[in-house]
């Protein structure tokens, strides 16, 4: 069973089913295509219209019952984080919501409205935090089968944030296999300027000694340029992660990056090193940025003027924010 607990319009899901139709479609009986179509994909939506648009989406491309069919949609209206999960997944993925801590809108004792930090209070999870994304990696380990398989869109200060989210980090590092972690260029997953990157995590049996025995990261954002039109991600742009990752024997992988080659993007920490890190971060690069070099100003003008309008648009973002924050309490 596969989940998106942030389905959105269901791209994650359908994705997965398409991967599945491709691999073992010839080789699946009548009960197997069955399952595939009725229970194995399910995903979670807050927003109304878009869990409709998710559900239909999945009808569309043959997931789902059809009208007068018994069984569920596989699209669920609702609250991910609201309540503790009850089904356990093989596998999750999911694009968490990008946005600043979460708050509500109250009255005071004065009778004025002022905006209050919304944390999410639950006790299947190990820190309390107003932090959504960090809320959503908390869930999404406890709603994984033990083995079961995370990839989860993250933005940066999930790797870095102290307070609660260190504590998440470490108790990750300790109870799951934290193997990869993907580096993506700004404006991927988010929007413009928004740095993220792709957690790969699988939860294990608890025990004394942490799961975590190494973490391999790929940095396919250091001297990486790409935009939304001009000079999109390619697929091809990502052939060489996939091959390091090595699906098939995870333990057989070797590093692209050494002391000879110090412009290689694959490079592996041991648990010791991560836990030894300020805050267990988790924020880790070691290429040379060149747009530090003078050689910097040799870039093509579009490069340039994309990376300025990103920043103006984060800039923008922060102020407007702060301005909605200073008009509630106004």
């Amino acid at each position: 069973m596969i989940a998106d607990p942030a389905a959105g319009t269901a791209g994650f899901l359908l994705s997965a089913h398409a991967y599945i139709i491709s691999a073992f479609g010839q080789l699946l009986d009548p009960d197997q295509k069955s399952h595939l179509r009725l229970d194995a994909l399910r995903g979670t939506e807050l927003v109304h219209g878009v869990a409709r648009l998710a559900a239909m989406n999945l009808l569309l491309h043959g997931v789902g019952p059809l009208t007068g069919e018994e069984g569920d949609s596989p699209i669920t209206r609702g609250d991910s984080l609201a309540a503790r999960g009850g089904v356990r997944y093989d596998v999750v993925l999911a694009n968490p919501p990008f946005g600043k801590k979460s708050s509500v809108l109250v009255v005071n004792e004065e009778g004025e409205q002022e905006r209050e930090a919304l944390q999410i209070v639950r006790d299947d999870f190990i820190a309390t935090t107003s932090n959504k994304q960090l809320n959503f990696v908390q869930h999404v380990k406890n709603i994984l089968k033990i083995n079961g398989r995370a990839a989860v869109v993250v933005p940066d200060n999930v790797l870095f944030e102290g307070g609660a989210g260190e504590t998440i980090r470490r108790d990750l590092l300790k109870t799951c296999d934290v193997h990869t972690l993907l580096r993506l260029p700004t404006g991927i997953f988010y929007a413009q300027g928004v740095k993220a990157n792709v957690l790969f995590f699988d939860p294990r049996v608890g025990g004394d000694t942490p799961w975590t025995r190494k973490l391999w990261i790929y940095d396919l954002r250091t001297n990486k340029h790409f935009t939304l039109k001009t000079k999109q991600l390619a697929r091809a742009d990502l052939d060489e992660f996939v091959a390091c990752f090595n699906t098939a024997n995870r333990e057989d992988r070797a590093e692209s990056w050494s002391v000879a080659n110090p412009h290689g993007r694959w490079r592996m920490y041991t648990y010791d090193q991560l836990v030894a890190r300020d805050k267990a971060n988790l924020d880790i690069f070691w290429l040379r940025d060149e747009s530090l070099d003078d050689a910097a100003s040799l870039e093509a003008p579009d490069l340039i003027a994309a990376d300025i309008i990103e920043d103006l648009q984060t800039a923008l973002d922060e102020i407007s924010l702060i301005y909605a924050d200073l008009a509630d309490k106004s």
